[in-house]
This record gives C-alpha cells, sequence and structure tokens, in this order.
C-alpha cells in the first residue's frame, strides 16, 4: 500500500513546488523586462513582432500599471 501512496504524494509535491518556482521565474523575468527595453524588444521578435521605441515603451507602460498593487 505504501508503495503506491508515497510516489503519488511526491509527485503532487513535486508539481505543487515546480509550478511555484515557475511562477517566481516569470514573475522575476517580467520584472527585468519592465527596466530594459533591449530585452523586452528580443521577447517581441521572437514572438514575430517587430516593435519601435515608442512601442515598447507604452508596453514597459503597460507592465507597470498592472503590477501596481489596489488598482480597480
Amino acid at each position: 500500500m505504501w508503495n503506491i501512496i508515497i510516489p503519488i504524494i511526491t509527485l503532487i509535491v513535486g508539481l505543487v513546488i515546480g509550478f511555484a518556482v515557475g511562477v517566481f521565474y516569470l514573475r522575476k523575468q517580467l520584472e527585468k523586462m519592465q527596466s530594459n527595453p533591449e530585452m523586452l524588444q528580443k521577447m517581441a521578435k521572437q514572438m514575430g513582432y517587430n516593435m519601435n521605441k515608442q512601442q515598447i515603451q507604452r508596453a514597459q507602460h503597460m507592465m507597470k500599471n498592472q503590477n501596481r498593487p489596489g488598482r480597480r
């Protein structure tokens, strides 16, 4: 019986920890993009978009506004 329960619990714990680490990493990358226009432009090119300076500034402004607490 323990041969079935322990692997299932380990899998669930691993998924939860992996998800938490992934969210933390993604948030840090988004924070870096807010202050680094080259990084934002590189990501846009990988997605198939070519952004000029005005579009990059607008995207950075939108990202900063999304992270403000107490919005709505």
